[in-house]
């Protein structure tokens, strides 16, 4: 063996990723394949696509990975995959799909007509919870199936996340790690496991009963070995072992180095999010869980701005550099010279205040995306900006959030990943939004490297995520904040954005009421 090596496959919203990586953190190889289309909308906001396309499109990777790399297959000592996150599979007794998967990006909702025993109701209203399980009794695509493809939902036999679909797929097995499961699935996070009775009063909510759920295996423990059918269509030799592991974010946020809660993880994808480790499991609030990591004994506190940078290419299509005066310069510019326009506009966007509820979450079921303070001297570079620090905002909330009811200490740095990372000037910002120092690592494939990581751990070369982290992440480039700067956005942020959405909320009950009375009319 002239060097060991993990082979990664990294499954995003955009692209699938196979690589090698070596034990310092280096990338050997990697291929990268688009999806075209990433998914298909047969309906106003719908997300869906074949099951079988995605794990046509890995085939693609590892097979130009392979042919690259044939002399290194010796020194490969694992597989370990990450994932994007609550994207649905409904099998019938056969492992056929029944319909096409449902991904995390999908708004259709389940209209409620299943309830909860009588006093399950009676619990979560006198906590204050009802709008929260009601919220995520609709977002349950179990549920939505349930009552809208009834002949469907009579027919599954499995029911899963896509990861567990493309283990079915590699290893012939109908496992997946316990990482994995974030989404609308009947999971204690907490001990790693499926809830023991269909009537437990957290699990029932989402509508799957235990017999239609997967085997779960241990991040860092082998679910199976690639068989000779998966060796055909991948190029994978039969027998490489694949190591249970876990989702995207989760992958990222190792790859990022974060391995303490003295840091704080960013990611500026298609959804963004910020997350810190922790060795203790707590929920930053009620219902509100931590996800277990990538790698045993430790857990990922989690706040999710549901639609993230996915609203930079919203903003750009609906409004953006197309529609106005300037749309002939500007449609012509770069991304990263559209955000050094951006940077000519002073922080805080001159009042212009943005709160980024494209699409709702758990602890604010009720709301909606909000933006204050136009003036006629706004422009749409302003909007842009606006979206940029809003997002930064609504992850700042969420790390005082954890800082204040659980870490009881400052995060004293941040370290970014993510499409919005390969920007200086998003990087710029929100180190000043923070006030603290955001760093960049040597690589933006940082969920693959957060998964060849976890690869290293299981294999035995590291003894825990501090070892790997030390190893194999690398600090590139660091934005110190602009304390002149922060003190701007540090009042916007107090005095403005924190008052928006209590301000809010009542008419965010009145909207839900008129949208309720207009679906009960069609």
């Amino acid at each position: 063996m002239k060097e060991p090596l993990i082979l990664t496959i990294d499954f995003g919203t955009q692209s699938v990723r196979a690589g090698l990586f070596n034990k310092k953190g280096e990338t050997v190889d990697i291929v990268k394949v688009q999806y075209n289309p990433p998914y298909v909308s047969p309906r106003p906001g719908w997300a869906e696509q074949d099951p079988y396309y995605y794990f046509e499109k890995l085939c693609e990777a590892t097979q130009e990975l392979v042919k690259r790399n044939h002399d290194k297959l010796d020194d490969v000592l694992g597989i370990t995959m990450a994932v994007f996150r609550d994207s649905v599979v409904a099998l019938d007794k056969e492992n056929k799909p029944l319909r096409p998967m449902i991904l995390w990006l999908d708004q259709r909702r389940a209209e409620g007509r299943y309830k909860l025993p009588l006093s399950s109701r009676f619990i979560f209203k006198l906590i204050g919870m009802a709008p929260t399980i009601e919220h995520n009794m609709k977002r349950s695509m179990a549920q939505w199936i349930r009552e809208s493809e009834p002949e469907v939902w009579a027919k599954t036999d499995k029911f899963m996340m896509i990861s567990t679909f493309i283990n079915l797929q590699l290893i012939g097995k109908y496992v997946d790690s316990p990482s994995c499961q974030a989404g609308h699935l009947p999971i204690d996070f907490k001990h790693r496991r499926w809830y023991k009775s269909d009537k437990h009063l957290k699990g029932q909510m989402f509508g799957v009963p235990g017999r239609m759920l997967c085997k779960l295996v241990q991040a860092g423990e082998v679910m199976g070995e690639i068989t000779p059918e998966a060796s055909k269509k991948t190029g994978l030799p039969v027998g490489m072992k694949v190591f249970a592991s876990g989702s995207d974010k989760s992958a990222e946020t190792l790859g990022l180095g974060v391995v303490d809660n003295k840091t704080a993880a960013v990611s500026y994808g298609t959804a963004s999010t910020i997350e810190i480790p922790i060795t203790r499991y707590s929920d930053a609030e009620p219902f509100l869980p931590s996800y277990p990591a990538i790698t045993k004994g430790v857990y990922n506190m989690d706040v999710q701005v549901y639609r993230g940078y996915w609203m930079l290419n919203w903003f750009n299509k609906e409004f953006g550099m197309t529609r106005s005066v300037e749309s002939d310069v500007l449609k012509k510019l770069s991304l990263e010279e559209l955000n050094q326009e951006m940077l000519k506009i002073n922080p805080g966007c001159d009042g212009l205040v943005l709160q980024p509820y494209w699409g709702s979450g758990l602890r604010r079921p009720l709301a909606k995306g909000a933006i204050i303070g136009f003036t006629d001297t706004h422009t749409n570079a302003h909007m842009y900006r606006a979206i940029v620090e809003g997002i930064a905002y609504c992850l700042r909330e969420g790390l005082e959030l954890f800082e204040k009811k659980r870490l009881h200490h400052k995060v004293t740095s941040i370290r970014i990943a993510g499409g919005g990372s390969q920007s200086d000037a998003i990087c710029q910002i929100t180190a000043d939004i923070f006030g603290l120092p955001v760093s960049r690592i040597q690589t933006y494939e940082c969920s693959s490297l957060g998964a060849a990581m976890a690869g290293f751990i299981a294999a035995g070369e590291f003894k825990d995520q501090k070892e790997a982290a030390l190893a194999m992440s690398h600090k590139s480039t660091t934005f110190e904040p602009n304390m002149e700067n922060h003190k701007k956005y540090d009042f916007l942020f107090k005095n403005v954005y924190m008052k928006m959405f209590p301000r809010l909320s009542k008419i965010y009950k009145n909207i839900h009421l008129f949208e309720k009375a207009e679906n009960e009319k069609k």
